[in-house]
């Protein structure tokens, strides 16, 4: 299942030579979506490393899809073993505040006919 990214998931990544900051709109245990304008062809590998609270986390990811102007979902293919756990912090984190957004919220206290009278 694809979480939402909080505001302040953002990765540094390099792939054919060229490097970039992006923002990552999703993320899960298989993969991560980035949002940049730049053009990558499906199979490209990509190394990611996350520019997060959590720590270091590094991976290669292979270009699973291109959304020209939006970005690039990467398959994570390798995680190194250090990352590992800061990963797991990550996507907890993230999991934990998507819950929040769904806690259905208790309606104002609205006095019922008979408490009215």
């Amino acid at each position: 299942m694809r979480l939402p990214a909080t505001w302040d998931v953002w990765v540094y990544w390099e792939c054919g030579g060229r490097a970039d900051v992006s923002h990552v709109r999703d993320l899960s245990t298989g993969g991560i979506f980035i949002e940049t304008p730049r053009r990558r062809a499906k199979g490209d590998v990509v190394r990611v490393h996350f520019l997060v609270p959590e720590g270091q986390i590094s991976l290669d990811g292979i270009v699973a899809q291109a959304q020209p102007d939006t970005g690039l979902g990467l398959k994570i293919q390798t995680v190194a073993a250090k990352g590992i756990s800061n990963l797991t912090l990550l996507l907890d984190r993230v999991r934990s505040e998507s819950l929040i957004q769904f806690i259905p919220r208790r309606a104002a206290y609205e006095p019922s006919e008979d408490s009215r009278r």
